[in-house]
Order: structure tokens, then C-alpha cells, then sequence
């Protein structure tokens, strides 16, 4: 008589999983197994801790091991599990938007604390708005904040109004196609806030990137120029046109790029300039209000 051997238990993938990818260099191997497994037995991370013994069918586990393999490649877990947490919001992720970060958290905070001391705002703009995630951030801590999400990247713009639907901000946050602020003439001096995460890596320093954002992330999202600051440079003066006198502009930044900024946003007439640093305390952000 022929014996089945048994299923594999999720203890046992975790570690078949684990193994593999830590034998390709990713330093969170477990957690990232963790994430892979639960995502293909459609439950949370925390109940693979209940049932370490569960026995998992075939079919979950051909899939599992799919992922495992994709991750191996150094594909972005986002990717393959198909979202990201950002500030307590689940947003779809696919590679036709740059994957929310935890720095940009950080200013979406900085938005909000301008906000409670120099609102009420009415109007934000979200510029290169990607998967939504600043723009539905946004909303859904300030409900009465009306948020204009701007995209020029047809697959993010579609990405985003799924995010948008999905978390039912539809009413407040409106999409609008279109390179930097160029679409929105009509809002001359009227807007309170602009907020933006522009390309900020110098072209030359893009080969050296990680895998992960290098092989996978759309160009466009991360390509700044020679010196990573061409679009801020084109954005600044379209915010101080777009912006009533007070409004502020926010905007993320690369390392060693706070000095020229600030020297631009003053010419712009930006007033109050400031800089934020990020999780690993690099200068990371750089904000300004509006002069008279």
C-alpha cells in the first residue's frame, strides 16, 4: 500500500520560505514568508502564530512557493501581494505607481499640523499623486478638505481611482490628468496646500539603486535629473502661482538638496522655509508659505 505523505504544515513552508529567501540576501526573510503565506491563505499574519501545525493544500502551497520564488527575484513584496499600508489605509499597489513609503507618512503629518494650526483649508493638491496614497491620506484625516490629485501616468491615474473608490473618498478627492499643476489655470491664488513627492534621485545615481526599486519602480517616479531637482525647480514656481497668499507647498527631497531648494522657493517668494528629516534623520522634506 502506498502512503500520501502528509501536507506541509504552515510551520514548515514559514521555514521553507524563510531559508529561501534569506539565501538571496533579503534581510527580513521571515516576516516577508510571514506576509507571502498569510496573503495566500487569505488570513493575518498573527493566525499563522495560532496554527503552526495547519496542514496546507496543494494548491496553496504551489502558490505560496510561486511568490517565494517572484520575491527571490527581488520583485517588491507590494507587488506581489498587491497593496501597502499607509497611514492605516490599504492601497492597491501594481508597478505603474511608486510604492507608498513610510518617509512619506511623514509629510502627509507635516500637512496635517499646518492644517490645525493655520486652517481651516478647503483646497489641497496632490501633485504626481501615483497610487493616491498622500491624496487619500489627506481626506481621510481632514473630511473637510477637498483634495485635487493630479497625475500625468495614465496606469497611476487608473491605479489611483481604484485606491480612491475602494476607500469611498470618491466625493472629496478628484483626479485630474495632466503634468504638474499645468491642468488646474483655474485655481490661481485659491489653493491652501500643495503637497507633492516628486522624482528626486540624480539620473546617475539610479544604476546603484536596490534591486527592488531599480528593476521594478516606474522611472519616471524616481528620475530627477542630472542633479535630481528638475521637477522641483518647475514646480515650485507653479505653486507660488496656484497658492493664495499664506498657502504652503511641501514637498519630499533627496539628500543635499535642501540648500538649492530653499534657494529656489525664496525667489519664488516662499516665506518661513523649513526642512524635515526622515525615519533614518536625513533631510528628507522641505516646505514654505506663501509671501504676500
Amino acid at each position: 500500500m502506498t502512503l500520501l505523505a502528509p501536507a506541509p504544515t504552515v510551520g514548515r513552508l514559514l521555514a521553507e520560505g524563510a531559508a529561501l529567501l534569506e539565501s538571496q540576501g533579503l534581510p527580513a526573510a521571515r516576516q516577508e514568508a510571514e506576509w507571502l503565506l498569510a496573503a495566500a491563505l487569505g488570513i493575518d499574519r498573527f493566525r499563522l502564530y495560532l496554527e503552526p501545525g495547519r496542514a496546507v493544500s496543494g494548491e496553496i502551497v504551489r502558490g505560496f512557493r510561486r511568490q517565494v520564488e517572484r520575491r527571490a527575484r527581488h520583485e517588491p513584496l507590494q507587488h506581489i501581494v498587491g497593496f501597502e499600508e499607509f497611514r492605516g489605509l490599504r492601497l492597491k499597489t501594481s508597478p505603474a505607481a511608486l510604492i507608498p513609503r513610510p518617509e512619506t507618512e511623514l509629510l502627509v503629518l507635516w500637512a496635517l499640523e499646518l492644517a490645525l494650526r493655520h486652517g481651516p483649508w478647503a483646497i489641497a493638491v496632490d501633485v504626481g499623486t501615483g497610487t493616491g496614497a498622500i491624496a487619500c491620506a489627506l481626506a481621510a484625516a481632514a473630511p473637510d478638505l477637498e483634495v485635487v490629485a493630479v497625475e500625468r501616468s495614465a496606469g497611476a491615474l487608473a491605479l489611483a481611482g481604484t485606491n480612491i473608490a475602494a476607500l469611498g473618498l470618491g466625493g472629496r478627492v478628484r483626479l485630474v490628468a495632466g503634468d504638474l499643476l499645468e491642468p488646474l489655470g483655474g485655481l490661481i491664488n485659491a489653493v491652501d496646500l500643495v503637497v507633492a513627492n516628486p522624482p528626486y534621485i540624480p539620473t546617475g545615481d539610479l544604476p546603484g539603486l536596490p534591486a527592488e526599486v531599480r528593476d521594478w519602480e516606474p522611472r519616471q517616479a524616481l528620475d530627477g535629473g542630472p542633479d535630481g531637482m528638475d521637477v522641483h525647480r518647475r514646480l515650485v514656481p507653479q505653486a507660488a502661482r496656484l497658492l493664495r497668499p499664506g498657502g504652503w507647498l511641501l514637498m519630499e527631497m533627496g539628500e543635499r538638496q535642501a540648500e538649492e531648494l530653499g534657494r529656489v522657493m525664496v525667489a519664488a517668494s516662499f516665506e518661513e522655509i523649513g526642512v524635515r528629516r526622515d525615519l533614518r534623520g536625513v533631510e528628507r522634506m522641505i516646505g514654505g508659505r506663501k509671501g504676500p
